[in-house]
């Protein structure tokens, strides 16, 4: 049972893959989407690390993000990748989808849909767990983001629990995830005992061309050992102005003899009418456990042509 119950989470929490050569596919990182003009002596700008920390533990600009797509109509375009143990793709998934509402209940056209290669078991599902759980968070063919709604069907129990996981690792980056086997105090990476596992470097710069930005770096020293952390990096990209979050990108790495997990995630913010939107959420990574083959995918979603 508990070998059960460690699958399935490993199922919900680590569904993204890919092999390290796929980073540059999608250009994960919101590094790439700023033109760094120099590092900053933070001092000189009034401010210290745990002005920045502070801001990162506390926001919930992200999670709000997410909830404000209810109030707008917009287009998604979601591209998925899965791939062989060559890593060659073997499954492309596109969806262009025109979300609306329509006297107050949300609406999904599909202008496009394409699927090629090995996508779906002979009874309909989805090969891969990667992309069913993918397809749950975030193509919304279950009317299900990480925003509050109705239940889904069978929703419950130790999901929700996975769920709520998935929130935390997600929306708020740094908290402790409690109940991850092995690794629950190590995602806590600005906890007293993490500390010392992590370098603070501070950037800043231009985000999309015009906005002044901040660019604070979470990078694990050089001389730790891999396993010592679970966060290899976390960057945080901040608005000079209001000091409000317009975007983050993860690196989570961890091996032990049951499970092992390589992946990095990035998203990105724009603001229309006065509210953050999401415009660019990007996944890919590997993970293994046993009596399963090793799942890989890639993973991008932009939203776009947004109206009130």
């Amino acid at each position: 049972m508990k070998k059960n119950i460690l699958l399935a989470f490993c199922f919900w929490l680590f569904a993204f893959s890919s092999q390290a050569q796929q980073i540059r596919r999608f250009n994960p990182d919101s590094i790439r989407t700023i033109v760094i003009d120099s590092a900053v002596n933070i001092r000189s700008h009034h401010l210290n690390a745990q002005d920045f920390i502070d801001a990162v533990l506390a926001d919930t600009g992200f999670y709000q993000a997410f909830r404000n797509l209810k109030k707008y109509d917009f287009i998604a375009e979601n591209r998925i990748y899965t791939y062989n143990k060559k890593n060659k793709v073997d499954g492309r998934i596109y969806r262009k989808i025109r979300h609306s509402a329509i006297n107050g209940k949300h609406k999904m056209e599909f202008l496009m849909k394409q699927d090629t290669g090995k996508i779906y078991k002979s009874n309909g599902k989805y090969q891969l767990y990667t992309v069913e759980m993918f397809d749950f968070i975030f193509m919304n063919a279950y009317n299900s983001d990480f925003v509050e709604g109705p239940a889904l069907p069978g929703s419950g129990g130790k999901n929700e629990s996975y769920k709520d996981k998935l929130k935390t690792l997600i929306f708020s980056p740094g908290h402790k995830v409690g109940g991850l086997p092995f690794i629950s105090s190590k995602t806590e990476l600005f906890s007293k005992d993490m500390r010392g596992y992590y370098l603070y470097q501070f950037a800043r710069g231009k985000y999309l061309d015009s906005i002044p930005v901040y660019r604070f770096r979470v990078v694990r020293k050089p001389s730790e050992a891999d396993n010592d952390v679970v966060v290899k990096e976390m960057t945080t990209i901040f608005d000079m102005r209001n000091f409000q979050i317009l975007g983050r990108y993860i690196d989570l790495k961890y091996s032990n003899w049951i499970f092992s997990f390589d992946v990095q995630m990035n998203i990105e913010l724009g603001k229309y009418n006065g509210d953050l939107m999401p415009v660019k959420i990007t996944y890919q990574g590997n993970w293994d456990v046993p009596f399963h083959k090793t799942e890989r995918a890639s993973f991008l979603i932009v939203h776009k042509d947004f109206k009130k």
